[in-house]
């Protein structure tokens, strides 16, 4: 099985056909196969740190849940080739912002980073939700965009210091 595609893999502009279209999801995958996979992408994007607390938090209530997140979210939709984990980023902000989902959006927004989208690229995507998502979610979005980014400066900061 192929591991997942790295993140800086573009949109080629090709329509991928079999084993290229799916990431992980082979029809001789295993389940652990697609969480494995899922779970290298969870971790490439929102951090080591935040997937062991997510993990480490997790009990008989919510075990499924994370099971499934990792499966389906990650192993079965991240892993897919036909876009960008830039793209990916901007259209979870996209979702995120028109949802409300404020805590997920910020988790969202440090990924963004992560995936290689600029500070400037994020408030353009925030610009755009002002227009098809309404200016009051959007003031909320660049509110909790704000708070991120102060709080990744200060960790940068306290981190060469």
């Amino acid at each position: 099985m192929n591991a997942p595609q790295p993140s800086g893999a573009g949109l080629s502009g090709a329509d991928p056909s079999g084993a290229a279209r799916n990431g992980v999801v082979q029809p001789e995958a295993t389940s652990q196969e697609i969480y494995d996979g899922g779970m290298v992408v969870r971790r490439e994007v929102l951090g080591a740190a935040h997937v062991d607390r997510a993990n480490a938090n997790k009990d008989s209530f919510t075990e499924d849940f994370q099971d499934m997140i990792t499966r389906i979210a990650w192993g079965g939709i991240w892993t897919r080739p036909g876009l960008t984990r830039q793209m990916r980023s901007a259209v979870t902000i996209t979702a995120m912002v028109a949802h409300g989902h404020w805590e997920e959006l910020a988790m969202h927004l440090r990924a963004a980073v992560t995936n290689g989208l600029s500070r400037d690229e994020i408030k353009e995507i925030l610009l755009q939700t002002a227009i098809y998502c309404g200016v009051p979610s959007a003031n909320t979005a660049f509110k909790t965009a704000q708070e991120v980014f102060h709080s990744m400066d200060n960790t940068e900061t306290d981190k060469s210091s």
